[in-house]
C-alpha cells in the first residue's frame, strides 16, 4: 500500500487520488493542523486537493459542516450538481488562487452580475433546510445531540483557555484543589437555598456537577442565561465531586474585522406579523407601507427613501392562518387559508418588480410548527411562487444580498422566532427587564450560544442525526427575527440585530398575555453605511 494512504488511513482519513501528488507526509505542518481542525466527528472522510489548499490557508475557516460539503463533491464529481460544491468552495478560498481549480464550470455560482450597476440581481441562499424523509428512533435523538455537541465543542476548543479541557471521564484522576477546564452539554440547571447555581455538565464520556457561587457576581449573572441542552465550557477548580467555577464560556465568535459596509448606498427595509385576514389586520397603515415602497406615499425625501429600497424581508407570519388556537375563527376576516395567501400575494405583486423580496415562514403561516420550517406549499401559495421577484426560503435560513465582483455581499439570518416564548419565561435577566421587550437581549445571547433553540423545550424540533439546522454555523452580518411584535434594532460585535414589528393591533391573547405589540414601524439600514434608521406607518 502506497506510504501516503497507510500513513494518513492510520489517522483516520481516505486521500483521493488527486492529492497525492501534492501531499507530503513530512510535512508536520499540515499533519497538525489537519489533526487540529478535524478533531471531532465533523469531518472529511476522504481527503482531497482542495481541502489540502484549504487548510494550508492562513486564514482559513473551519467551521464547515463537513457531510454536507463531501456529498456536494460526490455530486459535483458525477456531474448532478455542480453549484451547491462550488458556492462551498467560494466561501472559503482566494477566486484567483483557484480559478484552476474550477475551470470546467461553466456557470457562476453567485448570482449574475450586472456589470452596469455592479450589484447583484438576486439574493443567493446560502442555507437552506431540505425534507429529507427519515424515519426517527431513539438513536437519532443521540446522534442529534452528539453532532451538536462535537460541532460547538471544536469552536470552544479553539480558545486558548479551553485548549486543555479534558473529558469529564478524566476528572476522576484529578485531585481537590487541581484547576481544570471541561466542555460540555448542560443536562440539567438547579439554584440551591443560598442562591447558588448547580448545572450538571455531560459530554460523550460521563456526567458531573458544577458549581457556580452567587458572591462572584459577573460569572453568577452569566450563569443566569445558562439554559439546559446547551454546550458551554467551564473553566474550575476541583472540588470534592463537584467542580467550583471560576469562568464560564459560550461558543460565541470573537470578531476582529471591521464592521462590513457596502460599496453603494442601497437600502433594505424589514418587516414580520403582518397575519393577514385577522380582524386586527391594519389594513390602512400597511397600504401606506405598500405606497411608499411604489414612490407614492410620504413627503419628497420619504419617496425617494421609499424607491431606493433594494431588499425587502418578511420573517414569517405572513398570515393570521385558520385554526391557530381555539376560537381564531371568531377573530377573522378571511377564513379560507388559500385566499388568505392569494389576496396577500395580489397586494404584494402590487410592490415594483425591481425590488426584491425575500419571505420565510413562521408559526402561524400553513405548514407544520415544527422547526425546521419548510418552503411554502406551493398548492396553498400557488401566487407567491409565481412572482418572479419573490425568493422563498425555510424558517430558518441564510442568504447573501449585494455580492458583487469586489464584495462579498451581506449574510442575513433569517429566523421568525418562535423558541422565543420559552426563554422570555425562563431566563432571569428576559423576565427581570421586560419579557419581549428586550428581545434583542435574547438575539444577543442566541448568537452568543451558536444556536437558535438551544433548549429542546424551546421549539418543536424535527430530529435530524446528520445536522442541526439551528446551529449558527456562520456568523452573520444581520440575524432577523420577528415572533415578538416589537421593533428592535441592536448591534453586537459586527452583526446588526433587527426584530420586525407587525402589522397587528393588540389581540384577544396579547390582552392576556399582557403583551403591547408595537405595530406599524419599519427598520430601514442603509448597506453603505450600516445605519439604521425607522419609520413609522401608523397614526398613535
Amino acid at each position: 500500500m502506497n506510504k501516503k494512504v497507510l500513513f494518513f488511513l492510520n489517522k483516520g482519513f481516505l486521500l483521493n487520488q488527486n492529492i497525492l501528488d501534492v501531499l507530503d507526509i513530512t510535512d508536520e505542518d499540515f499533519t497538525n493542523k489537519l489533526i487540529y481542525y478535524f478533531k471531532s466527528d465533523n469531518r472529511p472522510l476522504v481527503l482531497t486537493k482542495d481541502i489540502y489548499e484549504f487548510i494550508n490557508k492562513e486564514n482559513f475557516d473551519f467551521e464547515l459542516n463537513w457531510n454536507d460539503f463531501e456529498r456536494s463533491r460526490v455530486a459535483f464529481e458525477k456531474e448532478k450538481d455542480k453549484k451547491t460544491y462550488t458556492t462551498f468552495c467560494n466561501l472559503i478560498k482566494d477566486k484567483k488562487k483557484y480559478e484552476g481549480l474550477l475551470e470546467d464550470i461553466k456557470k457562476p455560482i453567485t448570482p449574475e452580475i450586472d456589470h452596469k450597476t455592479n450589484s447583484s440581481s438576486e439574493p443567493l441562499i446560502l442555507k437552506m433546510y431540505q425534507d429529507k424523509n427519515k424515519k426517527i428512533n431513539i438513536q437519532s435523538f443521540v446522534e442529534y445531540y452528539k453532532l451538536r455537541y462535537n460541532y460547538l465543542k471544536k469552536i470552544l476548543i479553539s480558545r486558548s483557555n479551553l485548549g486543555d479541557a479534558i473529558s469529564i471521564n478524566q476528572l476522576r484522576n484529578k485531585r481537590k484543589g487541581e484547576k481544570i477546564s471541561i466542555i460540555g452539554l448542560v443536562y440539567s440547571k438547579n439554584i440551591t437555598k443560598n442562591k447558588h447555581f448547580v448545572f450538571e455538565m455531560e459530554d460523550i464520556t460521563g456526567i458531573t456537577k458544577v458549581l457556580c457561587m452567587a458572591n462572584k457576581e459577573e460569572i453568577y449573572d452569566k450563569a443566569k442565561d445558562i439554559v439546559p441542552d446547551e454546550v458551554i465550557g467551564i473553566n474550575g477548580v476541583m472540588g470534592d465531586g463537584i467542580i467550583f467555577v471560576n469562568e464560564i464560556y459560550f461558543p460565541d465568535s470573537v470578531q476582529m474585522e471591521p464592521l462590513k459596509k457596502g460599496q453603494k448606498e442601497e437600502y433594505a427595509a424589514f418587516i414580520s406579523d403582518i397575519h393577514f385576514g385577522s380582524t386586527t389586520f391594519l389594513e390602512k397603515d400597511f397600504m401606506k407601507f405598500i405606497n411608499w415602497l411604489n414612490g407614492k406615499y410620504g413627503n419628497s425625501e420619504q419617496r425617494i427613501l421609499g424607491k431606493n429600497i433594494k431588499y425587502l424581508f418578511l420573517v414569517g407570519d405572513l398570515v393570521a392562518g385558520v385554526g391557530i388556537y381555539p376560537g381564531q375563527e371568531k377573530e377573522l376576516t378571511i377564513n379560507n387559508i388559500n385566499e388568505q395567501y392569494d389576496l396577500l400575494a395580489d397586494i404584494l405583486s402590487s410592490i415594483r418588480k425591481d425590488l426584491k423580496i425575500i419571505i420565510c415562514p413562521g408559526n402561524h403561516d400553513a405548514m407544520r410548527l415544527a422547526e425546521p420550517q419548510p418552503l411554502f406549499d406551493k398548492k396553498i401559495c400557488k401566487k407567491l411562487y409565481e412572482m418572479e421577484n419573490v425568493t422563498l426560503v425555510t424558517n430558518p435560513s441564510m442568504v447573501n444580498i449585494g455580492a458583487t465582483e469586489e464584495f462579498e455581499g451581506f449574510d442575513i439570518l433569517l429566523y421568525h422566532g418562535y423558541s422565543y416564548n420559552f426563554y422570555v419565561n425562563y431566563l432571569d435577566n428576559m423576565r427581570e427587564n421586560g419579557g419581549f421587550d428586550n428581545v434583542d437581549y435574547l438575539m444577543k445571547l442566541l448568537l452568543q450560544k451558536r444556536h437558535l433553540a438551544p433548549s429542546h423545550k424551546s421549539a418543536l424540533i424535527l430530529i435530524d442525526d446528520e445536522e442541526d439546522h439551528h446551529i449558527i454555523t456562520k456568523i452573520p452580518d444581520f440575524f432577523v427575527s420577528g415572533h415578538a411584535h416589537k421593533l428592535r434594532v441592536n448591534q453586537y460585535n459586527k452583526t446588526t440585530l433587527i426584530c420586525g414589528s407587525c402589522w397587528q393591533s393588540k389581540t384577544s391573547f396579547d390582552e392576556k398575555m399582557g403583551n403591547d405589540p408595537e405595530p406599524g414601524r419599519v427598520p430601514i439600514t442603509n448597506l453603505k453605511t450600516r445605519e439604521t434608521k425607522v419609520m413609522k406607518f401608523i397614526e398613535e
